[in-house]
């Protein structure tokens, strides 16, 4: 936050700048317990919505008031904020309101609603390359009590990329094509696609493979 404020407030202050560090420095003061340093960039960002009208930066406005607001007020903010950012799950900014939902879901103890959207956010940074926000939906995974993959074969997982683990994973627990497709914002010949590559590298060739790798205590 520190940071963030130097930039949007100190010598090197710029005004398109300070625009588009405004969510990222309302999201750092909610994380740091300090609403109040989130008031000024919050209305810069209202303003900049109302000005562009932009479906995307409505969303991330709609994101940021609902990370301020009371709790009976905020699950309409963030289901309003997925609403604009449209269907394409892969996209930054939707993949950021998916972790700050989830995040509010699991505090509010609504722990399996919770999984759902921290599952998109960690699959969509994973699929853009963004490595700490995937840990961070990770840790809020686990915190909200799904477990984490563990490895069956440690030279076979270093071979498979995240979203193979993932859809590896999901078919081992018995979830089907089509259902994994839709836990994942992927389409199920996509689904299909990642187990082909998949197989290979891990040493079978079936789900029925997979499934006994499971009950030979050798867990995904």
């Amino acid at each position: 936050m520190d940071h963030l404020e130097r930039v949007v407030a100190g010598p090197a202050h710029h005004p398109v700048i300070a625009v588009y560090c405004a969510a990222d420095l309302v999201d750092a003061a909610v994380q740091a317990d300090l609403p109040g340093a989130a008031v000024e960039p919050l209305a810069l960002l209202e303003r900049w919505a109302e000005d562009t009208r932009r479906p995307w930066v409505r969303a991330v406005t709609l994101r940021c008031r609902a990370l301020v607001a009371a709790n009976g007020e905020a699950e309409a903010l963030f289901t309003g904020a997925l609403d604009l950012h449209g269907p394409s799950p892969a996209t930054f900014q939707r993949a950021r309101t998916e972790l700050a939902y989830g995040q509010w879901l699991r505090r509010t103890r609504r722990r399996s609603d919770a999984r759902a959207h921290l599952r998109a956010a960690r699959a969509a940074f994973e699929q853009l390359g963004a490595t700490p926000w995937a840990e961070r939906a990770a840790t809020e995974l686990s915190a909200a009590g799904e477990a984490s993959p563990g490895e069956p074969l440690p030279e076979a997982l270093r071979g498979l990329t995240p979203q193979e683990r993932h859809v590896v994973f999901l078919a081992a627990r018995g979830s089907s094509n089509r259902e994994i497709a839709a836990q994942l914002f992927l389409s199920p010949r996509t689904v299909g696609y990642h187990l082909y590559r998949a197989f290979p590298k891990l040493g079978i060739a079936s789900r029925t493979e997979l499934a006994d790798l499971l009950r030979q205590g050798e867990p995904i």
